[in-house]
């Protein structure tokens, strides 16, 4: 059976760690990829996670490469390449470096890849989806962004923490653009089965819901000189898994949406099901009156960001 080929473009610690998660669980070969300006750099990341392979029993080839040619025939692709926002830097011109670099990239993808199922982890996340479907050439449904794993990810560490029961009886649900109008749904939260509005009282859960909102920040001001890696990594090879085997994951992530929720042709977090074909269905769920308001504002932030784009 032929192996499924995996590249991740951007070796810096979000690439890097999602490399190694995808390495671990045998997801396929990997090629990490990054620009010539930084030399060897993806080589060297490469062939020292290839060589804990006797140690940690993975068997999937990993190579490094500052070029396209090697990525070519690839099953998924990740674009985590762009820059952080620093210190005096604007939203707008986060905004138009990370265009320059996604719209590169998604390109190159579009030319060697274009069967593949592109995942985009470069922020402003929404608006940089939009931007490697318009550069790639691939269909909708065959690009998608990660937020929404890694937000609900840190809802349901915050709502297990707050209950004292394991991670893994906590489900929840996000939805909206990846950022401060993210729409936590507490009314969708639940623990083996119980609503969490019947276990956390209001004013505690709403606290919780704002940790959720701020979960980056918070990482960014406690390491000081950079941001998340682990989770962000985690949930980039949550997504490849469910493409490469075809799972059929119901996940959030950023996902085209037209008349699905009244979007109107925009990447937005919403519950999809992800599979080999990539966004093979959006769920549309029901939202009361305040979760619909705070729904709506959340993509109108959205499609002003992709108003401002420069492509």
């Amino acid at each position: 059976m032929k192996r499924a080929k995996i590249t991740i473009v951007g070796a810096g610690f979000v690439g890097a760690t999602a490399a190694h998660w995808a390495a671990a669980a045998e997801l396929g070969d990997i090629v990490l990829v990054d620009v010539p300006q930084v030399g060897d750099m993806p080589k060297g990341k490469a062939l020292d996670l290839y060589e804990s392979a006797p140690i940690a029993g993975f068997d999937c080839k990993i190579t490094g490469a500052n070029g396209y040619e090697e990525t070519a025939g690839s099953d998924v692709v990740v674009i985590t390449a762009g820059v952080a926002r620093k210190p005096g830097m604007s939203r707008d011109d986060l905004l138009n470096i990370n265009t320059g670099i996604v719209k590169s990239v998604a390109e190159q993808v579009g030319k060697y890849s274009p069967s593949a199922v592109l995942i985009v982890v470069s922020n402003p996340l929404d608006a940089m989806v939009y931007v490697a479907w318009k550069a790639s050439g691939l269909p909708t449904h065959r690009v998608v962004g990660q937020a929404g794993v890694l937000d609900t990810a840190r809802f349901r560490t915050f709502l297990s923490m707050e209950l004292g029961v394991s991670v893994e009886d906590v489900s929840a649900l996000l939805m909206g653009g990846h950022g401060d109008t993210m729409v936590p749904l507490p009314r969708y939260a639940s623990v083996g089965g119980i609503p969490v509005t019947q276990l956390i009282p209001k004013d505690r859960l709403d606290q919780i819901v704002q940790r959720a909102r701020d979960g980056g920040a918070e990482i960014v001001n406690l390491l000081k000189t950079g941001s998340a890696y682990y989770a962000p990594g985690a949930a980039v090879v949550q997504m490849v898994e469910a493409i490469i085997r075809d799972k059929k994951r119901v996940l959030p992530c950023a996902a085209y949406c037209d008349k699905e929720y009244g979007v109107g042709g925009y990447f937005v977090g919403v519950p999809i099901v992800l599979g080999t074909a990539g966004v093979e269905k959006v769920i549309e769920v029901e939202l009361d009156a305040v979760e619909r308001a705070s729904f709506e504002k959340s993509v109108a932030a959205v499609k002003d960001l992709v108003k401002a784009l420069k492509l």
